[in-house]
C-alpha cells in the first residue's frame, strides 16, 4: 500500500475545516472555494497555490515530489496555511479522500520535459495516463469540477505553425520516443472530455504553451532556465539542432492568470482552451538575449539533437497559439513581454546560485 506523508505549511495553526471570514466581511465577494492541486509543489503548480491563497482559497497540495520540491511553495507558505500530501496522484483511495473534501481540482501533476519523457517514455506515459484517470474518476464520483493541464505538444508536427483549439494533431509512429508525451496528453484530454460529454462532468481542459518563469528547473530539457544558468556560470550556451526553430515564451504570472480565469468561469465548462503568449522568438535569438541580458562572454555551441537525446527524435519549426477562443470568453491576454521573463528567469536563477 502507498505511504503517503501529510503535513501543513503555513505561519498559524491550520484549521483544515474553514478559513472562512466573518459574517460582517464586504458583501457580494467571491466565496472561497477548496481546491485540490495535484503537482501543487511543481513549478506551475506552485504559482497557481500562492494565487488561490491570495485570493483567499482555500488549498490542498498533491504531489509526490519526484520533479516538484516543497522549496516551490515557500512563498505561499508566507501568506497562509495550507495542506500538502506527499503521495501519489495514482493511488485511487488518497485521490479519492481528497477530492471528496473539495470542491474543485486544478489537475497539474505529470511527467514534465523533453529529457524526462525521452528517457523514461514508458513511465512518463503511463504516470500521465493513470494519473489522469485516477483524479477525473474520483471527480465523477463526487461531482467536482476538475481543469485538466495539457500542452502544446498535443498538436504534434502539424506544420501550420498557428495553432487553434480545433486544429488537426500530426504525430509520427508510435516507435519514435518524441510523441509519447504528446499521445499521454492527447489521451488525457479524450478522458477529461468524454466524461463531460457522456457523464455530465464539469471538465475543463488547457493547452499550455512554454511557460516559463521562476522556480522553474532547466534539469529536464526547459530552454530558458539552461541559458541563463550556462550563461551566469560562463559556460557555452547549448542550443539544440541549428536554433532556427521559434517558440512563444509565456511568463508563468500570466499562465496562472488564465487558469484562474478558466476557472471562474462557468461558460469554460466542456471547453478547450490554449493558453500562451503569441510573441515569437527563435531559439538561437533567445539565447543571444540571455547572453546580453546577463552581461555574459558565454558563446552559442549548436548540439545536434541525436546527441542530446539519442535516436527518437523531431523537433517542431514553429508554435504559436490561437488565444481568441479564451480571449473572447475571459477577456484573458498575456501582459509579459520577453524582456520581462528572460529577467525575471535571470533573478530567480540568480538568487538560487547564491544559496
Amino acid at each position: 500500500m502507498p505511504i503517503t506523508k501529510r503535513w501543513y505549511l503555513g505561519t498559524s495553526n491550520y484549521d483544515p475545516v474553514s478559513r472562512a471570514r466573518p459574517d460582517d466581511d464586504i458583501e457580494n465577494e467571491r466565496h472561497s472555494v477548496r481546491v485540490l492541486v495535484t503537482g501543487g509543489a511543481g513549478f506551475i503548480g506552485s504559482h497557481l497555490v500562492e494565487q488561490l491563497i491570495k485570493r483567499e482559497d482555500q488549498v490542498v497540495v498533491l504531489d509526490d515530489l519526484s520533479t516538484g520540491s516543497v522549496e516551490n511553495l515557500r512563498h505561499a507558505q508566507s501568506i497562509c496555511d495550507f495542506e500538502v500530501v506527499e503521495g501519489s496522484v495514482t493511488d485511487e483511495l488518497l485521490v479519492d479522500s481528497l477530492v471528496q473534501e473539495c470542491d474543485a481540482i486544478l489537475h497539474m501533476a505529470a511527467a514534465v520535459g523533453v529529457k524526462l519523457v525521452m528517457d523514461r517514455p514508458l513511465e512518463s506515459f503511463q504516470t500521465n495516463v493513470r494519473g489522469t484517470e485516477v483524479v477525473v474518476e474520483a471527480a465523477d464520483r463526487h461531482s467536482v469540477k476538475v481543469l485538466v493541464a495539457s500542452t502544446s505538444e498535443v498538436y504534434g508536427k502539424n506544420r501550420s505553425g498557428v495553432f487553434s483549439e480545433d486544429s488537426d494533431f500530426v504525430y509520427g509512429p508510435t516507435s519514435v520516443t518524441r510523441w509519447t508525451y504528446a499521445l499521454s496528453k492527447a489521451t488525457d484530454e479524450v478522458i477529461a472530455y468524454y466524461y463531460f460529454l457522456e457523464k455530465g462532468l464539469s471538465t475543463v481542459i488547457f493547452r499550455l504553451f512554454n511557460t516559463v518563469g521562476p522556480r522553474q528547473s532547466g534539469d529536464f530539457g526547459m530552454v530558458l532556465p539552461r541559458f541563463v544558468r550556462q550563461a551566469l556560470s560562463g559556460a557555452p550556451l547549448t542550443v539544440h539542432g541549428n536554433g532556427t526553430q521559434k517558440r512563444c515564451f509565456c511568463h508563468v504570472e500570466d499562465a496562472v492568470r488564465g487558469i484562474l480565469s478558466l476557472l471562474d468561469e462557468p461558460r469554460a465548462i466542456g471547453g478547450t482552451f490554449n493558453i500562451g503568449s503569441t510573441e515569437e522568438i527563435s531559439i538561437i535569438d533567445a539565447a543571444k538575449r540571455v547572453i546580453e541580458e546577463t552581461g555574459s562572454s558565454s558563446e552559442i555551441q549548436l548540439i545536434d539533437y541525436l546527441d542530446v537525446y539519442g535516436a527518437g527524435f523531431e523537433d517542431i519549426p514553429r508554435r504559436v497559439p490561437d488565444i481568441s477562443k479564451i480571449s473572447n470568453l475571459t477577456g484573458w491576454k498575456p501582459t509579459r513581454e520577453m524582456d520581462y521573463i528572460i529577467q525575471s528567469v535571470i533573478e530567480s536563477v540568480s538568487s538560487e546560485l547564491v544559496l
